[in-house]
C-alpha cells in the first residue's frame, strides 16, 4: 500500500502511462480457449477443431520461437568465425609483408657492398693511369645514383646503372695488362664475384617470400580483406649481375 502512495516524479509520468497503456492494449487483445470456442460455435465449428486449431498455432509458435533462437546462435557463430578469421588473415598478411622487408634488407645489404667497391676500382683505375676520367666518372656517378634510390623499383634502376659501370671497368681491364698483373685488382675481383654469388641467392630468398605474399593476400577471400586493410602485391627484383 505505501508503494502505492509513493510520489511519482511528474518527468517519468507520460512515460509510464504509454507503457502502462501498451500492456493494457496487448492484454485487452488476448482470449481464453472457452471464448474462442464460443466463436466458433456461432461460426458453426465443433469446440475439438477450435482446441485442435489452438494447439497447432502454439506448437508453430514455439518451432518458430526454436529457429529464430537457431539463426541467433548460427549468425553469433557466424559472426565470431568471421572475427577469428579476420585476426588470423590479418597476421598472416602481416607475417608475409615482414618477411618481405627482411629479405628485402638482406638484399640491400648485399647491394650496398656492391657499391662499397667502386670506390676501391677507382683508386686502381687512378693508380695505374691519369686518363682514363671517363671510366672514374662513370664509376662514381653509378654509385651516387645508387646511394640516392630509396624503393625496390629505384634500386633496381640504380642497379642496372652499377653494373654498366663495373662492366665498363672490367672491359677496360681486359685491355689493360698492367691492371690485369695488379694484386689489388685481382683481389678486387675475387670481392665482386662473393658479392654477385651473395646477391643471388638474397634476391631469390627475397622474390620467393614477395610471390608467396603476393599469393597470400591475392587469393580469394584473402583479397576482399587485404583490399579493405590496404595491403597492396609488392614488385620482384630482376636486377642483372655484372658479367664474371
Amino acid at each position: 500500500m505505501n508503494k502505492l502512495n509513493k510520489g511519482i516524479p511528474e518527468k517519468i509520468v507520460p512515460e509510464v502511462l504509454e507503457i502502462a497503456s501498451r500492456n493494457y492494449a496487448n492484454h485487452s487483445q488476448t482470449y481464453s480457449a472457452s471464448e474462442l470456442i464460443q466463436a466458433g460455435s456461432e461460426a458453426q465449428i465443433p469446440a475439438e477443431f477450435i482446441q485442435q486449431a489452438i494447439q497447432e498455432v502454439q506448437t508453430q509458435q514455439k518451432r518458430r520461437q526454436q529457429q529464430r533462437k537457431v539463426l541467433a546462435i548460427v549468425g553469433a557463430s557466424i559472426l565470431a568465425i568471421s572475427g577469428i578469421w579476420s585476426i588470423w588473415t590479418y597476421n598472416s598478411f602481416s607475417r608475409r609483408a615482414s618477411q618481405v622487408e627482411a629479405q628485402w634488407a638482406q638484399v640491400e645489404n648485399q647491394l650496398q657492398r656492391r657499391a662499397d667497391l667502386i670506390p676501391n676500382l677507382v683508386r686502381v683505375t687512378q693508380a695505374y693511369t691519369e686518363h682514363e676520367k671517363e671510366i672514374v666518372s662513370f664509376l662514381q656517378q653509378s654509385r651516387q645514383a645508387y646511394l640516392q634510390a630509396d624503393t625496390p623499383k629505384e634500386k633496381a634502376a640504380a642497379v642496372e646503372q652499377v653494373n654498366e659501370a663495373i662492366n665498363y671497368f672490367q672491359d677496360y681491364v681486359a685491355n689493360n695488362p698492367q691492371l690485369q698483373s695488379s694484386q689489388l685488382f685481382t683481389n678486387l675481383q675475387y670481392e665482386i664475384a662473393g658479392t654477385e654469388n651473395r646477391l643471388a641467392v638474397e634476391r631469390m630468398r627475397y622474390n620467393q617470400a614477395v610471390q608467396w605474399y603476393n599469393q597470400t593476400i591475392q587469393q580469394f577471400p584473402n583479397s576482399v580483406l587485404a583490399n579493405g586493410l590496404g595491403f597492396e602485391t609488392q614488385p620482384f627484383f630482376q636486377a642483372t649481375t655484372t658479367e664474371p
